[in-house]
């Protein structure tokens, strides 16, 4: 009978220690949700700080480049002094659509090119183009 007791005693001790290392193995795992989801939290903040920057130094300029190049395009007229992406300075004789008609150097040789070809529009005017060839 004493057995008995002392098994049981033991048989209760134990029980109490396993109910105390669940509680605190609830709690700790509480504190570990809670750091995961602090965790998360400023993971996503930093995918975000990450975003605004790429926008600001990447994306934004990059449009403004695009916009003021379709500008350029769009605004291109006959008589326009242009050099294309290839390097080549003519001035406009016509447009259709999205092919302009170059005349290109001193002989006059007409060249046609995409719209798209084109790099830049040159300040120099008709007027001042047979100066600047030759």
């Amino acid at each position: 009978m004493i057995d008995l007791f002392r098994n049981m005693t033991l048989f209760a001790a134990e029980a109490t220690t396993a109910a105390a290392g669940a509680a605190d193995g609830a709690a700790t795992g509480a504190y570990d949700a809670s750091a995961g989801v602090g965790s998360l939290v400023s993971m996503g903040l930093s995918m975000v700080v990450l975003f605004v920057v790429f926008y600001f130094f990447l994306i934004r300029p990059q449009r403004k480049k695009e916009k003021k190049t379709k500008e350029m395009l769009d605004a291109l007229k006959k008589g326009d002094r242009i050099c294309t992406i290839g390097g080549i300075y003519g001035t406009i004789a016509s447009i259709k659509d999205d092919t302009i008609t170059l005349i290109v150097g001193g002989d006059k040789m007409t060249m046609v090119v995409a719209r798209w070809a084109i790099r830049s529009v040159e300040d120099v005017s008709v007027e001042n183009e047979g100066e600047m060839l030759n």
